[in-house]
């Protein structure tokens, strides 16, 4: 049954996190399909690029709420181990959402919601690492990146264990989705924020 439980906490962690909140925001508003502006991504900053800047506060909130949603159900009915399977299965579903193609977002609203939910303090360092590394460079996907690399680093001193391991898969998995921003980063060529394609 504990194992069982485990299973339950993935399915919703998942279920949760497969929800395209930027798609559905700007097709219920009548502005297409996002994956086919910017990106193509269905994350807040490709939203950002529609110009509906509130469709796409909405979306980042959105995004990391659905991963907080999750791991607070998982830990109420079933502890903190399924609430951390709960976080990372639902980070799996905003990456690879099922009815998507398993296509999906590039992860880093719904990242911030897990760390947030899991460990608040190891989820506010990664918000402030993103600020200042957005600032200083000008470019989403530096600045979610360099977070993600952090958030293991700030996950070990400040929580240690299990959360320090999932904070790496979640790192990992980030800077995977981010592979064709970091090819345009070593070519000179990726954009800043504010332009058509990050």
């Amino acid at each position: 049954m504990f194992e069982l439980s485990f299973l339950y906490a993935a399915f919703l962690g998942y279920i949760l996190g497969s929800i395209p909140f930027g798609l559905v925001l700007i097709k219920a508003t009548g502005g297409g399909d996002i994956r086919d502006i910017g990106s193509g991504s269905i994350g807040a900053t490709n939203v950002l690029r529609t110009g509906k800047k509130g469709f796409a506060v909405a979306t980042l909130v959105l995004d990391a709420g659905k991963a907080v949603v999750a791991i607070i159900l998982a830990r109420y009915f079933w502890g903190e181990a399924a609430a951390m399977i709960a976080g990372f299965t639902a980070f799996l579903g905003h990456l690879f959402p099922v009815w998507l193609g398993f296509k999906g977002g590039k992860g880093v609203a719904t990242m911030i919601g897990v760390l947030l939910a899991l460990a608040w303090p190891v989820g506010i360092a990664f918000c402030l690492v993103w600020l200042i590394t957005a600032f200083m460079r000008k470019q989403s996907s530096v600045a979610g990146i360099t977070a993600a690399a952090t958030a293991p680093v700030f996950s070990w001193f400040m929580v240690g264990g299990a959360l320090s391991i999932t904070a790496l898969a979640l790192a990992l998995l980030l800077i995977y989705r981010h592979h064709e921003n970091i090819k345009r980063l070593i070519a000179g060529t990726e954009p800043r924020i504010g332009s058509s394609k990050s």
